[in-house]
């Protein structure tokens, strides 16, 4: 082989190096040919000589950079998943007596410990039929314990049922969190939606179902005494209020609440109308303080909520002038102006609990969303006074409720998971 022909192979080949480790669009392309002196060194003549084969070499060092980059990129992204991996954990399954067990007296058998929540590594759309399986089979169980409850009318149905809510909630929380890091990571596939909606589907049955089975319970006390339950930072959790609020001049909102999310406790509730998205918002959203928002106006609220701990807040606002007061414990904490002046609050709108709406009903932000627990949320047409607002606060027996709306179970809808429990102010909190 002449050297001319070895000095060729090496271009051919460095070339096919160049094709084969890109691994970017560098858009269209041309080959330079550069003579070379007979007797000299390719390498050397290169380096010597300008224009094209210096580019050529930049060119190779840029594109092994780059490879290098992507490669360390991909490790680091395959060490990810292997984390979030190993944090799901498992689930203890326990099975219910059959209806006429003679063991149903408060026992259960037991039957070990297995992973309900299936096998990690599989694909994303096998772990969703998994998980839709496994809620299938509390289903099941579920219906068991309500045949068991319509023919043994005793204290043993309140044990069971409560270990089936305990083991219901703890698997929805799970269940919740799975579809979550499964939407991000294969947001784009139209059947894991079909089927993350199903399984949806399926908590809100089993949560309403045991609302059923509690209906007895119901019976016997207030239909105010309750809390909801957000759990999860998501985009889809949330209740809705059954009926549209008035026009008003004037409103004073308050309700108690409990939280120790961070950054941020999200957005306890939107009010939003055809027009405006923003009518009337409260909102506590990354490190920003809390805030109220009129018409897309702003004023930021004196609020400390964020410590695990129940919290009475109310806020009073008056059209004229835009004034405003906050109060957190039935004690005075902040006030202003120039809110919003002289803007009635439109009629015909949505007020949604938990959800800050981009949309009406709708365009929800999980970044935005409330995570923690919320009860006894009532909507005055008037600005209540300080001692109505302490009443309040202090559970008094003079305590109004709210004339636009009061807090009842009968009032509201819950979507996606959201959870209602017993709860009664001032004797349950902190």
């Amino acid at each position: 082989m002449s050297r001319m022909e070895g000095i060729y192979r090496k271009l051919f080949i460095l070339s096919f190096l160049i094709l084969e480790g890109a691994t970017q669009d560098f858009g269209q392309t041309q080959f330079i040919c550069t003579s070379v002196p007979k007797d000299m060194d390719l390498c050397t003549a290169t380096l010597q000589n300008s224009g094209p084969g210096e580019d050529l070499k930049t060119t190779v060092m840029q594109l092994r950079e780059t490879v290098l980059q992507q490669k360390e990129t991909i490790m680091n992204q395959k060490e990810t998943i292997r984390e979030l991996t190993s944090k799901l954990s498992r689930c203890e399954s326990q099975s219910l007596p059959e209806p006429g067990d003679s063991r149903a007296g408060g026992r259960r058998k037991e039957t070990g410990s297995k992973n309900t929540m299936g096998d990690v590594s599989r694909g994303p759309s096998e772990t969703l039929a998994q998980l839709g399986q496994t809620l299938q089979t509390l289903k099941q169980r579920l219906e068991n314990l309500e045949q068991f409850s319509r023919n043994n009318n005793s204290a043993q149905t309140n044990s069971l049922k409560d270990l089936l809510q305990n083991k219901i909630d703890d698997m929805e929380k799970q269940v919740l969190s799975r579809v979550n890091t499964l939407e991000e990571s294969k947001s784009g596939q139209r059947n894991e939606t079909d089927q993350r909606g199903r399984v949806e589907s399926t908590l809100t049955s089993l949560h309403q179902r045991i609302t059923d089975l509690e209906k007895g319970q119901k019976d016997n006390r207030p239909l105010d005494k309750f809390q909801l339950t957000f759990p999860l930072r998501t985009n889809y959790m949330f209740a809705k209020v059954k009926k549209s609020l008035p026009e008003m001049y004037a409103f004073t909102v308050c309700m108690w609440i409990k939280s120790n999310a961070s950054p941020g406790v999200g957005t306890p509730f939107s009010y939003a109308v055809p027009a405006q998205a923003n009518e009337l918002v409260l909102i506590e959203w990354g490190n920003n303080p809390m805030e109220i928002l009129i018409n897309d106006k702003v004023a930021k609220l004196p609020f400390l909520i964020n410590d695990g701990k129940w919290h009475h807040i109310c806020v009073t606002w008056t059209t004229r002038d835009g004034v405003w007061e906050a109060f957190q414990d039935g004690v005075l904490r902040g006030n202003g102006e120039n809110l919003a002046p002289y803007h009635p609050i439109k009629p015909h709108g949505v007020l949604v609990l938990g959800q800050e709406q981009d949309t009406l009903g709708g365009g929800f932000d999980a970044t935005q969303a409330f995570v923690g627990e919320l009860a006894n949320f009532n909507m005055w047409d008037k600005k209540l006074s300080t001692g109505e607002i302490y009443n309040l606060a202090t559970c008094s027996n003079k305590a109004q409720v709210g004339n636009v709306f009061s807090w009842s179970e009968t009032s509201i809808e819950i979507y996606g998971g959201a959870t209602k429990w017993t709860f009664e102010p001032c004797r349950q909190i902190n």
